[in-house]
């Protein structure tokens, strides 16, 4: 939290500002109804007052935002490196990952940017305010510290009622999330079995459960906005009435102070300061809310499995590897490659190959058995669907290796026969995040050429011939038998082509 003391200490350069534009209106009002028509210090201490006010809450934004940003960075990079660095005891979906990295760090970033100031401001400015008030009227002062004692109680209730219904959004938020992400990717298969309509009712029911969570967390801050007005508009007609009846001399018990007509206005002008830091406060309540539910989210994330270090690239053996998912295994498995050569996994579709190439690559974590651990940096992934980057093609071929040679990235282009696409359409070729303009086949090309690009010892090839004419297929086949010489490979592959040109064939 002390971070965000030098944000919320401008709430203070506020109240100066409200100090001043209050004195300058009682003192403006005293005059005028004295008769007294100069009233310049009156209207410098108006403006000047505004004028800081307006200069606290820029400032406030300003260094919030700053700092929550800079926190926001830190958190996402540690969260990037557990969910995508190492692998982890209960695997987190797509979608989860999503939601876990992007939504809840953003708003743990509005939170720190919107609630830690205004809780700053409204832990200090109450007691601020009643010092102030204090000074013109002890009974007016009074009077607000009598009113924040039933308002806090009343806040506390509004606000356990408001973080319960925020856990539970957040929760229906990122189930539905994840569920739209998978059945997206799996969207294929979905329409293979005609399963359309149940997906839909599923999601439907996802999505009315999120609105049903949302109209609760509403409800409840509609609440706390009606305990904090209520108190708000007590206190200050409070503050009027005795005020006027003490100018009056109308009060039904002694009075304990003699007001001036400055003074009664000074605290009158005062009095809904005492409550306007709450309202801030009120404002980002939700931001609280949620924030509060979305750190407990992150810190209920499962860590990372301790994984022993690597050793220099020397081979890698599987001893009973096997990977439990939810209704399916895969394994055990044994099976080892050399400094060099070529492995194929083999299977029907579903049987598990990609999930044992991205075990070895550390992506998944063993039911049993395990791998010889690789060190991230000597593998390198070819996979169905490789990754593309807003930016030209030469961007995306060189990512792996960005002080490629263009000669070296002319020999990989010409390896996996993207030498006519490049002939045609140039390095330059502008491409989104889909790819778009690319075929199947081409995306695949371009993920094994980043892959020869990276020059590592061990690459893992996924399905590198699907999408391939015979002749296009020829080719990969053969270039990845001429890798086999100088680095392992292991692959993925239905291609009896591969199986015929592999050293060993592993079969799930």
């Amino acid at each position: 939290m002390i971070k965000h003391w030098n944000a919320g200490w401008f709430w203070l350069l506020d109240l100066v500002g409200a100090s001043w534009f209050a004195w300058g209106i009682a003192e403006a009002v005293s005059r005028a109804a004295a008769g007294l028509s100069e009233h310049y210090y009156a209207y410098a201490a108006i403006i000047g007052g505004g004028l800081m006010r307006a200069v606290s809450v820029f400032a406030v934004q300003h260094f919030a935002i700053a700092t929550a940003q800079r926190s926001g960075v830190t958190l996402r990079a540690g969260l990037f490196d557990r969910l995508l660095g190492r692998p982890m005891a209960t695997p987190v979906s797509m979608g989860g990952s999503a939601v876990l990295a992007i939504d809840h760090v953003r708003t743990i970033e509005e939170y720190d940017a919107r609630f830690m100031p205004a809780r700053v401001g409204a832990t200090l400015a109450p007691l601020v305010v009643i010092a102030v008030v204090a000074c013109a009227s002890l009974v007016a002062a009074g009077i607000l510290m009598l009113t924040l004692i039933p308002f806090i109680v009343g806040m506390i209730m509004a606000g356990t009622a408001a973080r319960r219904a925020s856990q539970r959004q957040l929760a229906a938020l990122g189930e539905l999330s994840g569920l739209f992400v998978d059945r997206v990717r799996t969207l294929p298969i979905i329409r293979h079995f005609g399963a359309e309509d149940r997906i839909a009712r599923q999601v439907q029911g996802a999505t009315r459960e999120v609105a049903d969570r949302t109209v609760t967390v509403l409800r409840a801050a509609f609440l706390s906005s009606a305990v904090l007005e209520f108190f708000s508009a007590l206190a200050v007609a409070l503050v009027a009435v005795y005020c006027g009846f003490s100018l009056l001399d109308m009060l039904p018990f002694p009075d304990p102070e003699q007001l001036t007509l400055r003074e009664a206005f000074f605290a009158l002008a005062m009095a809904p300061e005492f409550y306007l830091p709450m309202r801030r406060l009120a404002a980002a309540y939700h931001e609280k809310q949620l924030g509060e539910a979305a750190r407990e989210e992150l810190a209920a994330l499962p860590e990372p499995m301790a994984t022993p270090p690597a050793a220099p690239w020397s081979g890698l053996q599987a001893e009973g590897l096997a990977i439990a998912w939810p209704g399916h295994s895969i394994g055990p498995l044994d099976f080892a490659i050399r400094r060099t050569g070529m492995i194929v996994l083999t299977g029907p579709t579903g049987s598990g190959k990609t999930s044992v190439l991205s075990a070895i690559a550390g992506q998944v974590a063993p039911a049993s058995g395990g791998v010889t651990p690789v060190d991230p940096g000597d593998i390198a992934w070819a996979a169905q669907q490789p990754l593309i980057l807003p930016g030209t093609l030469r961007d995306n071929l060189i990512l792996a290796c960005p002080e490629a040679s263009p000669e070296a990235v002319a020999d990989a282009v010409r390896a996996v026969g993207l030498d006519s696409l490049v002939g045609e359409r140039g390095l330059d070729l502008p491409l989104d995040h889909r790819g778009s303009g690319l075929s199947g086949g081409e995306r695949r090309r371009v993920g094994l050429a980043r892959a020869i690009l990276s020059e590592r010892p061990l690459l893992l090839c996924d399905e590198p011939t699907a999408d391939l004419d015979a002749e296009a297929a020829e080719a990969v086949v053969a270039l990845l038998t001429e890798l086999a010489r100088s680095r392992a490979l292991i692959v993925a592959t239905h291609d009896a082509r591969l199986i015929a040109a592999a050293d060993a064939e592993v079969t799930l």
